[in-house]
Protein backbone atom coordinates (compact mmCIF):
# COMPACT_ATOMS: atom_id res chain seq x y z
CA UNK A 1 0.00 0.00 0.00
CA UNK A 2 0.91 3.26 -0.67
CA UNK A 3 2.19 5.82 1.81
CA UNK A 4 -0.63 8.53 2.50
CA UNK A 5 1.24 11.26 1.33
CA UNK A 6 2.05 9.34 -1.92
CA UNK A 7 -1.67 8.68 -2.47
CA UNK A 8 -2.00 12.80 -1.71
CA UNK A 9 0.38 13.54 -4.17
CA UNK A 10 -1.42 11.79 -6.83
CA UNK A 11 -5.17 13.29 -6.23
CA UNK A 12 -3.05 16.51 -5.88
CA UNK A 13 -1.84 15.60 -9.36
CA UNK A 14 -4.83 14.89 -10.69
CA UNK A 15 -6.90 17.19 -9.74
CA UNK A 16 -4.72 19.90 -11.16
CA UNK A 17 -4.75 18.15 -14.27
CA UNK A 18 -8.54 17.76 -14.59
CA UNK A 19 -10.52 19.54 -17.14
CA UNK A 20 -11.94 23.01 -15.18
CA UNK A 21 -15.95 22.11 -17.29
CA UNK A 22 -15.77 18.64 -15.50
CA UNK A 23 -19.27 17.16 -15.99
CA UNK A 24 -19.93 14.62 -13.41
CA UNK A 25 -20.71 11.25 -14.76
CA UNK A 26 -24.73 10.21 -14.09
CA UNK A 27 -24.95 13.30 -12.41
CA UNK A 28 -29.13 13.63 -13.11
CA UNK A 29 -29.83 10.32 -11.74
CA UNK A 30 -27.68 11.18 -8.60
CA UNK A 31 -28.97 14.44 -7.93
CA UNK A 32 -32.18 13.09 -8.05
CA UNK A 33 -31.26 9.98 -5.20
CA UNK A 34 -30.01 12.84 -2.87
CA UNK A 35 -33.00 15.23 -3.44
CA UNK A 36 -35.26 12.77 -2.55
CA UNK A 37 -33.05 11.90 0.76
CA UNK A 38 -32.44 15.49 2.42
CA UNK A 39 -35.06 16.51 4.60
CA UNK A 40 -35.54 20.12 6.97
CA UNK A 41 -32.88 20.07 9.43
CA UNK A 42 -30.47 17.18 8.61
CA UNK A 43 -26.73 17.81 8.64
CA UNK A 44 -25.03 16.69 5.74
CA UNK A 45 -21.39 15.27 5.21
CA UNK A 46 -20.57 15.40 1.12
CA UNK A 47 -17.18 12.96 1.68
CA UNK A 48 -15.33 13.00 -1.37
CA UNK A 49 -16.85 16.16 -2.91
CA UNK A 50 -14.62 16.88 -5.30
CA UNK A 51 -15.55 20.26 -7.07
CA UNK A 52 -18.24 20.93 -4.70
CA UNK A 53 -21.25 20.04 -7.39
CA UNK A 54 -23.32 17.76 -5.00
CA UNK A 55 -22.64 19.34 -1.75
CA UNK A 56 -23.89 22.47 -3.96
CA UNK A 57 -27.31 19.94 -4.62
CA UNK A 58 -27.52 19.17 -0.61
CA UNK A 59 -27.42 22.46 0.44
CA UNK A 60 -30.62 24.03 -1.92
CA UNK A 61 -32.32 20.89 -1.30
CA UNK A 62 -32.75 22.48 2.25
CA UNK A 63 -30.30 20.76 4.45
CA UNK A 64 -29.62 22.61 7.75
CA UNK A 65 -26.06 22.58 7.19
CA UNK A 66 -23.61 20.58 4.62
CA UNK A 67 -19.90 19.90 4.71
CA UNK A 68 -17.96 18.91 1.91
CA UNK A 69 -14.38 17.01 2.84
CA UNK A 70 -11.57 16.15 0.60
CA UNK A 71 -8.26 15.09 0.76
CA UNK A 72 -6.84 17.33 -2.14
CA UNK A 73 -6.38 20.86 -1.95
CA UNK A 74 -6.70 21.74 -5.29
CA UNK A 75 -10.19 20.04 -5.34
CA UNK A 76 -11.11 22.41 -2.84
CA UNK A 77 -9.72 25.13 -4.42
CA UNK A 78 -12.01 24.66 -6.86
CA UNK A 79 -15.09 23.80 -5.07
CA UNK A 80 -14.48 27.08 -2.67
CA UNK A 81 -14.36 29.52 -6.34
CA UNK A 82 -17.29 27.74 -7.68
CA UNK A 83 -19.42 28.17 -3.95
CA UNK A 84 -18.25 30.52 -1.74
CA UNK A 85 -20.93 30.37 0.63
CA UNK A 86 -20.49 26.71 1.49
CA UNK A 87 -18.05 24.93 4.13
CA UNK A 88 -15.51 23.17 2.41
CA UNK A 89 -12.76 21.11 4.42
CA UNK A 90 -9.44 19.19 4.21
CA UNK A 91 -9.45 15.72 5.54
CA UNK A 92 -6.60 13.47 5.97
CA UNK A 93 -6.03 10.42 3.43
CA UNK A 94 -4.57 7.98 6.14
CA UNK A 95 -6.49 9.29 9.21
CA UNK A 96 -9.91 9.61 11.08
CA UNK A 97 -12.40 12.59 9.92
CA UNK A 98 -12.09 15.20 11.89
CA UNK A 99 -15.75 15.37 13.29
CA UNK A 100 -17.19 14.35 16.10
CA UNK A 101 -19.20 11.27 16.51
CA UNK A 102 -22.62 11.12 15.61
CA UNK A 103 -22.40 14.98 14.40
CA UNK A 104 -24.20 14.54 11.08
CA UNK A 105 -27.51 12.73 10.04
CA UNK A 106 -26.63 12.27 6.01
CA UNK A 107 -22.95 10.94 4.41
CA UNK A 108 -23.11 11.09 1.19
CA UNK A 109 -20.31 9.39 -0.67
CA UNK A 110 -20.29 9.47 -4.55
CA UNK A 111 -17.57 7.64 -6.79
CA UNK A 112 -15.46 7.53 -4.04
CA UNK A 113 -15.67 3.65 -2.09
CA UNK A 114 -13.44 2.27 -4.94
CA UNK A 115 -10.62 4.63 -4.74
CA UNK A 116 -10.49 4.30 -0.75
CA UNK A 117 -7.47 1.93 0.36
CA UNK A 118 -8.26 0.92 4.07
CA UNK A 119 -12.07 0.20 3.38
CA UNK A 120 -12.75 -1.17 6.97
CA UNK A 121 -11.40 1.69 8.56
CA UNK A 122 -12.89 3.93 6.63
CA UNK A 123 -16.37 2.61 6.83
CA UNK A 124 -16.06 2.48 10.56
CA UNK A 125 -15.63 5.96 10.69
CA UNK A 126 -18.06 6.99 8.36
CA UNK A 127 -20.35 5.29 10.61
CA UNK A 128 -19.46 6.84 14.15
CA UNK A 129 -19.42 10.05 12.58
CA UNK A 130 -23.30 9.53 11.29
CA UNK A 131 -26.35 9.49 14.13
CA UNK A 132 -28.07 6.57 14.99
CA UNK A 133 -30.65 6.15 12.30
CA UNK A 134 -28.72 8.26 9.93
CA UNK A 135 -28.34 7.51 6.19
CA UNK A 136 -25.22 6.95 4.01
CA UNK A 137 -25.99 6.88 0.34
CA UNK A 138 -23.46 5.50 -1.67
CA UNK A 139 -22.53 5.56 -5.74
CA UNK A 140 -19.69 3.59 -6.89
CA UNK A 141 -19.12 1.95 -10.87
CA UNK A 142 -21.03 -1.70 -10.87
CA UNK A 143 -19.27 -4.50 -12.24
CA UNK A 144 -21.91 -7.47 -12.50
CA UNK A 145 -20.76 -10.90 -14.05
CA UNK A 146 -21.82 -10.18 -17.79
CA UNK A 147 -19.46 -6.66 -17.27
CA UNK A 148 -16.82 -8.65 -16.48
CA UNK A 149 -17.00 -11.99 -18.74
CA UNK A 150 -17.39 -9.72 -21.69
CA UNK A 151 -14.83 -6.59 -21.07
CA UNK A 152 -12.58 -8.63 -18.86
CA UNK A 153 -11.10 -7.73 -15.71
CA UNK A 154 -8.43 -5.63 -17.21
CA UNK A 155 -10.87 -2.95 -18.82
CA UNK A 156 -11.94 -1.94 -15.18
CA UNK A 157 -8.57 -2.70 -13.47
CA UNK A 158 -6.02 -0.45 -15.10
CA UNK A 159 -2.95 -1.53 -12.64
CA UNK A 160 -2.17 1.95 -13.14
CA UNK A 161 -5.45 3.49 -12.10
CA UNK A 162 -7.10 4.73 -8.77
CA UNK A 163 -9.82 2.29 -8.62
CA UNK A 164 -8.85 0.04 -6.20
CA UNK A 165 -11.63 -2.19 -5.82
CA UNK A 166 -14.84 -3.49 -7.81
CA UNK A 167 -18.52 -4.00 -6.31
CA UNK A 168 -21.38 -6.05 -7.40
CA UNK A 169 -24.51 -5.21 -5.84
CA UNK A 170 -24.20 -8.58 -3.64
CA UNK A 171 -20.56 -7.16 -2.39
CA UNK A 172 -21.81 -3.89 -1.59
CA UNK A 173 -24.86 -4.85 -0.02
CA UNK A 174 -22.83 -7.39 2.35
CA UNK A 175 -19.90 -4.77 3.30
CA UNK A 176 -22.53 -2.55 4.60
CA UNK A 177 -24.31 -5.15 6.86
CA UNK A 178 -20.95 -6.51 8.17
CA UNK A 179 -20.15 -2.45 9.38
CA UNK A 180 -23.19 -1.91 11.41
CA UNK A 181 -25.81 -0.62 8.83
CA UNK A 182 -28.79 -1.81 8.51
CA UNK A 183 -31.98 -1.51 5.90
CA UNK A 184 -29.69 -1.63 3.07
CA UNK A 185 -30.99 -0.73 -0.26
CA UNK A 186 -28.58 -1.42 -3.45
CA UNK A 187 -29.63 -1.34 -7.03
CA UNK A 188 -27.97 -0.91 -10.38
CA UNK A 189 -28.86 1.87 -13.08
CA UNK A 190 -27.74 3.54 -16.64
CA UNK A 191 -27.12 1.09 -19.32
CA UNK A 192 -29.18 -1.75 -20.44
CA UNK A 193 -30.23 -4.41 -18.68
CA UNK A 194 -27.20 -6.61 -17.52
CA UNK A 195 -25.26 -3.84 -18.42
CA UNK A 196 -25.56 -1.18 -15.71
CA UNK A 197 -22.87 1.23 -15.11
CA UNK A 198 -23.21 2.23 -11.45
CA UNK A 199 -24.70 1.05 -8.20
CA UNK A 200 -26.55 3.31 -5.86
CA UNK A 201 -26.96 1.82 -2.30
CA UNK A 202 -28.90 3.85 0.84
CA UNK A 203 -28.14 2.03 3.99
CA UNK A 204 -28.88 3.58 7.54
CA UNK A 205 -26.54 3.53 10.66
CA UNK A 206 -28.11 0.81 13.42
CA UNK A 207 -28.62 1.81 16.34
CA UNK A 208 -26.75 -1.04 18.33
CA UNK A 209 -22.99 -1.09 18.91
CA UNK A 210 -21.22 -3.18 16.10
CA UNK A 211 -17.70 -4.51 16.17
CA UNK A 212 -15.20 -3.82 13.23
CA UNK A 213 -14.65 -6.85 11.36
Amino acid sequence: MYAGSTLKDYYEHLWEELPEDLDPPEVELRTRLLHSEIRSGDRVLDLGCGSGTFTAVAAAAGAASVIGAEVAEAALLRARIAHLELDFRLVPIDGPLPLDDASVDVVWCSEVIEHIADTAAWLSDVRRVLAPGGRLLLTTPAHGRVRLLLGGVERYSDPQGDHLHLYTARSLRTLLGGFGFAGTRVWAASGPPLFRRTLFARAVRARVGVKRP
